[in-house]
């Protein structure tokens, strides 16, 4: 045909030969198409074109299909090449034609088997039974390629037999259904075809029946699923059916409960053999499949899919470019890395489409004649073919070199690491002691002896293959990397604890393996502190924060921290377990965030007790809104409950360890309220007190609550008062001076904040308070005697403060009201210091020693070590002030 008469068309016919053929064939459809190219081809008109198609023959179905396909191909390569539209709507317009045709061509072969054979009933559910279209690869992301074959798999729910004169199986219907679907879509004819049928990724392939029932895919994922098919079935999504029951069978096969770090060694694998068949093939130009290829792209995404999406729902998205974007926001890969990929693959896929475009072939490898080659330079807007080579060249380096920082082999298995005879020959002892004192190990023989022990262990030689030998590859750096802390025999006992934890969890190994950065990161944390060595041995899913230092190491932000939190509870509102999971995986995740922090010298203590005790708040609100959400019988839609935090809680100087002392009031006249509120509070101690998979939120202590064990669970705040003015011991008002509102309804909040308040600004008998409160110290001290090495109890200490400036509250709270403001022991002796009620010297002299002495006790508790008499002895002077002011106030010789 003469491109003079369709000049818009003009660009399309001089690329695409295809174009040519089936315009000179139907010059309406050019003439068509030119007028409705400012418009892309609609779904809704595509619908349109194959309407009623269930009731025709045969001949006519194909017709049909055929005749929208090319179609919708001409437009798509007229606009495209014309630069109306981009590689979204290309991709989008092929993926629609694909379900619109797949979903045209089920109804008619259903229609036309059913015609002899009846409706397939289950036998369990006695229920028509639907196929399930299954669209893999490009076809479940929506990215279809312009000139792709499809890859489908048919499942259908149950077994059974149909209802027609001639009854056969559920499974031959079915599979009369598929043959007459893949012969509507695939067969060539004077028309050509519509998709090219890809049948091979179903159970068994090539060798297994074309269709299956829910109960056998089930067992085949379960005894035979093998790692490259957990890669294809990311992208498997439902085209017809009951998507959610084949999603809830599927998904447990790709996406593990766990952190799937062996994904790594998989995918490598499977890139290997991909690579392999392409030199062998010497497609080198191939740019799906050679290096910095389309495949490579995919493959970078597709790995922290199945690394982390059994985790994180956002990561089970289909599409290449949607699970890219999201790794760029979660941090997960550089946002800079992103933009090169996403550049890249938008260049690889336009180059993929107009290869495909000049003759409708299923082809990613670049022409090797000059006007082929031309055509493509010219369609992708160069002038010559050594300029388009160099660009694609370019963003192919680009691909290879980001998908080697994310897959590049660690330090291989046969590799002989310096000191991998330390452990392979452990057992043998000679020549291993004097070695083990040269990197400077104080005890060799008890470390051999470890190490020994460890490979004689029945855990370590039942191991798999493979998780035995990321073991080998992990302990040699491990002894060296421990080798070169302050405590080398300590360090490397605690992590051969680990190591025997996570001996039977391949995909921790495999994290360990994969990252041997993240060994000195380890290494340092275990070297520094006991506590924290036990917390990550109990809590192992958090070796993955061991990754990301930038992660690691950032400063809280608990408003944006508690959005995501949330927005993870939402995916899983229906699981309880799995959100009572989620809180306490959250919370175990910023506690090592921040100890991290602390042993890296970034957080003052007061900080990391802000952090703290805001991570504490946070985690009290998110289990207030998810129980209130689960209680049945709700009187109300909004709760009017709040919880106080007393104690460390309180006075927002939690430690790692701290249990949470809580109070929980309501103020609501409602003749349910009561037991509503009883319900509720009960359901809220369940969750942060169960211990699940994930382990323990938080140990908490309720005895503060009016009339202490023997009261009730939650009070009103009227009952509250009446308690207050009525029946509480003085040493309750002593705790309330280091209370607060932490979590629920502030309204609530604020009415405790007003009892509190009044209650602590009561005028009071100096001499009768002084007294009680020496009293109640002295019977402490009858429980907790005085010790040498005890920071908290010992006269001068940390209670001896606290007492201090409670005292101080409730005897001159009515005077000076700024007393009652809940900001600290440290800066309340101030306080009471500018106001004349201590000496400004003792008063700074014990906010020093305080800060001190809490500092050692912070230590001493990550150190699992109690301080030194020398290290008490140099706060003697504090300490002495302290004594002074308590000896001063109390009028209490004992401590002069």
């Amino acid at each position: 045909m003469d491109p003079v008469n369709y000049p818009t068309l003009n660009a399309g016919l001089q690329h695409s030969r295809y174009l040519q053929r089936v315009f000179t064939r139907n010059p309406a459809l050019a003439e068509h198409t030119a007028a409705s190219l400012g418009q892309p081809f609609a779904r809704a008109d595509m619908e349109s074109a194959l309407e009623g198609l269930a009731r025709d023959d045969d001949n006519v179905a194909r017709q049909r299909l055929r005749a929208l396909r090319t179609a919708v191909m001409a437009r798509l390569i007229c606009r495209e090449l014309a630069g109306l539209s981009n590689l979204d709507e290309a991709v989008s317009t092929v993926s629609d034609l694909a379900e619109v045709t797949v979903a045209a061509a089920l109804a008619n072969a259903q229609a036309q088997t059913e015609l002899r054979y009846g409706q397939p009933i289950g036998e369990e559910t006695g229920t028509p039974q639907q196929l399930i279209v299954v669209g893999m690869g490009k076809l479940g992301g929506r990215e279809l390629n312009v000139s792709s074959d499809i890859d489908l798999i048919f499942v259908y729910p149950e077994d059974g037999e149909t209802t027609g004169p001639r009854q056969i199986s559920n499974h031959e219907y079915f599979a009369y259904v598929g043959k007459a679907l893949i012969q509507l879509i695939a067969q060539p004819t004077d028309d050509g075809f519509v998709f090219r049928v890809d049948m091979r990724l179903r159970p068994f392939g090539d060798a297994g029946p074309l269709v299956s029932s829910f109960a056998a895919l089930e067992n085949y994922l379960l005894t035979q699923g093998r790692e490259w098919e957990r890669y294809a079935w990311i992208k498997g999504r439902a085209l017809t059916g009951d998507a959610d029951a084949l999603m809830q069978l599927v998904t447990p096969f790709v996406y593990r409960k766990y952190l799937d770090y062996g994904a790594y060694r998989s995918m490598r694998e499977l890139h290997s053999q991909i690579r392999h068949e392409v030199l062998r093939k010497d497609r080198y130009d191939n740019i799906k499949l050679g290096p910095g290829g389309i495949r490579e792209v995919e493959f970078i995404g597709q790995v922290f899919q199945l690394i982390r999406g059994g985790r994180d729902k956002p990561l089970r998205e289909r599409p290449t470019r949607t699970i890219l974007n999201e790794l760029a926001r979660q941090g997960l890969i550089p946002a800079d890395a992103v933009r090169e990929l996403l550049g890249a693959y938008t260049f690889l896929r336009n180059v993929e489409h107009r290869l495909m475009y000049i003759d409708d072939a299923q082809t990613q490898t670049l022409p090797t004649g000059d006007d082929d080659s031309m055509r493509l330079a010219r369609s992708m807007g160069f002038v010559a073919w050594d300029q388009f080579y160099n660009t694609l060249a370019y963003w192919r380096s680009l691909v290879s070199r980001h998908f080697e920082q994310v897959f590049t082999a660690p330090q291989s298995e046969d590799e002989n690491h310096p000191q991998a005879a330390l452990w392979q020959h452990a057992q043998e002892g000679e020549g291993i002691d004097p070695r083990l004192a040269e990197l400077g190990y104080k005890d060799p023989p008890e470390i051999r002896r470890r190490l020994a022990a460890m490979q004689n262990s029945g855990r370590y030689q039942q191991m798999p293959e493979r998780s035995r030998q990321r073991m080998d590859s992990i302990l040699p750096p491990l002894i060296e990397v421990a080798a070169g802390y302050p405590n080398p025999d300590a360090t490397l006992s605690r992590i051969l604890d680990l190591l025997e934890a996570i001996s039977r969890r391949e995909s921790y190994l495999a994290l360990l393996a994969e990252h041997p950065q993240t060994l000195k990161r380890l290494a340092s944390l275990y070297s520094a502190s006991d506590w924290v060595s036990s917390y990550l041995t109990r809590h192992p899913i958090l070796l993955d924060e061991l990754l990301d230092v930038r992660l690691l190491y950032q400063a809280p932000d608990w408003t944006e921290l508690g959005r995501q939190l949330r927005a993870q509870m939402q995916e899983h509102a229906d699981d309880t377990e799995a959100r009572m999971d989620l809180l306490r995986n959250f919370q175990h995740t910023q506690v090592f965030r921040l100890v991290a922090q602390d042993i890296a010298g970034h957080l003052p203590l007061e900080t990391l007790s802000d952090h703290l005790s805001d991570l504490a708040d946070l985690c009290l609100q998110v289990t207030l809104e998810q129980t209130w959400r689960d209680l049945n019988k709700k009187h109300c839609e909004t709760p009017s409950f709040a919880v106080i935090g007393y104690g460390k809680l309180g006075g927002k100087e939690l430690g790692y360890a701290s249990d949470l002392d809580l109070v929980f009031l309501y103020q609501d006249e409602h003749p349910d309220a009561s037991e509503t509120y009883g319900r509720y509070a009960k359901r809220v101690v369940n969750w942060l007190t169960t211990l699940t998979p994930a382990g323990l939120l938080y140990d908490i202590d309720l005895r503060l609550r009016p009339n202490g064990a023997s009261g009730f669970l939650v009070s009103s705040i009227d009952a509250f008062i009446q308690y207050q003015n009525e029946a509480a011991w003085m040493w309750e008002h002593q705790a309330l001076s280091r209370a607060r509102y932490a979590a629920g309804d502030a309204e609530v909040g604020k009415a405790f904040e007003r009892v509190r308040c009044e209650v602590l600004r009561r005028p009071r008998d100096i001499v009768a308070l002084r007294a009680e409160v020496r009293d109640m110290r002295q019977r402490m001290r009858e429980t907790h005697p005085d010790k040498p090495d005890d920071v908290k109890h010992r006269r001068g200490g940390i209670v001896d403060v606290e007492f201090i400036v409670q005292f101080l509250v409730l005897g001159y709270a009515h005077q000076f009201v700024d007393l009652t403001a809940n900001r600290g022991n440290i800066a309340l002796l101030g306080t009471a210091a500018e106001h004349g009620l201590i000496e400004q010297w003792a008063a700074e002299d014990a906010r020093v020693g305080y800060r001190e002495l809490r500092r050692l006790q912070h230590t001493s508790r990550l150190s699992g070590t109690t301080p030194s008499a020398e290290t008490l002895e140099g706060l003697g002077t504090y300490m002495a002030s302290i004594r002074h002011l308590w000896q001063t106030l109390f009028e209490d010789d004992a401590e002069a």
